[in-house]
């Protein structure tokens, strides 16, 4: 099976409590009226689209009704997939390119899949040829430091890493000092799973930036958010206070696979403006994919 064929699988039961239920609501009915409007909106909130995104979307497929002069309820789906697409973006939002080396640091909570999707990461940038190290800078799990490990021996990186308990900023000090050393062209920084509701926490992550920019002027050059899509609209939340706290630059959305909540990527797009840059749809080194809005729509609506 090609990759459209397993991203229109992973989205199966997103498909199912989303494009099933806007089929059955237009099935049969004869005109548009305010009650189709309002039982659209639940829709796209029980797929966790969000409730400012669902209203603002309903609104713009009124207002685009109107102007097309959409009569029949069967025209209101491509209305709507047109609508999506162009709040999910026209272009694929490639990772950032530059410095000595390019540094990208990866932050989240626990247990959304940050340490595997470095590993991931890792395999991609591979593939493109580059030459990658990655900093075990998660020094308060221990074994944080052995899986890292463990998928950088899989993608075929380098590691640098310090004992349990050490300094995460003094770990991506070296990281660096390592990467020029060797000619890496990449370092991804690991990072603690802190939960976004502990302040000093994020201070470290504040620490661990102004280490890099002092010894990497304009570094780091990503910080990719990693969110789970099974937690719905608290990935929201979640990056929302995660981007205030540490700039984030662009969002990982793993487990898509698992889930009916694909819709979260529609609202993390149009509330925060941050672009979605990968995406998981299973549990392969190769499972990480490069986001693209138009297949995204494409399998979703397949």
């Amino acid at each position: 099976m090609g990759f459209f064929g397993r991203l229109r699988e992973s989205l199966s039961k997103t498909r199912k409590d989303f494009v099933e239920k806007i089929d059955g609501l237009i099935s049969g009915r004869k005109s548009i009226d305010e009650s189709l409007y309002e039982e659209l909106e639940e829709i796209l909130i029980q797929a966790d689209v969000g409730a400012e995104t669902a209203f603002n979307l309903v609104e713009e497929l009124r207002k685009l009704t109107r102007e097309r002069r959409v009569g029949d309820p069967s025209g209101l789906k491509p209305l709507l997939k047109e609508l999506i697409r162009g709040v999910l973006g026209q272009e694929p939002a490639p990772l950032a390119n530059g410095g000595n080396p390019t540094v990208i640091l990866v932050v989240g909570v626990n247990g959304v899949g940050k340490t595997t999707t470095i590993g991931k990461l890792a395999y991609n940038l591979r593939l493109q040829g580059k030459k990658v190290i990655l900093a075990a800078g998660d020094t308060f799990r221990a074994a944080a430091i052995d899986q890292l490990e463990i998928w950088a021996g899989r993608a075929g990186a380098d590691v640098v890493k310090h004992r349990e308990g050490a300094d995460p900023a003094a770990v991506v000090f070296d990281a660096l000092q390592a990467a020029r050393a060797r000619g890496s062209d990449v370092v991804v920084v690991d990072t603690a799973g802190r939960l976004h509701t502990k302040n000093n926490l994020m201070e470290e992550l504040k620490k661990i930036g102004r280490v890099l920019s002092r010894d990497n002027p304009g570094a780091p050059h990503e910080v990719l958010l990693v969110l789970d899509a099974t937690t719905g609209q608290n990935a929201l939340n979640q990056a929302r206070v995660f981007g205030e706290a540490t700039g984030v630059t662009g969002i990982v959305l793993t487990k898509l696979d698992g889930t009916a909540k694909g819709g979260v990527v529609i609202g993390i797009s149009r509330a925060l403006q941050i672009p979605v840059k990968f995406i998981g749809i299973g549990e392969g080194i190769e499972d990480l994919r490069p986001f693209d809005a138009g297949e995204f729509v494409e399998a979703l609506f397949a």
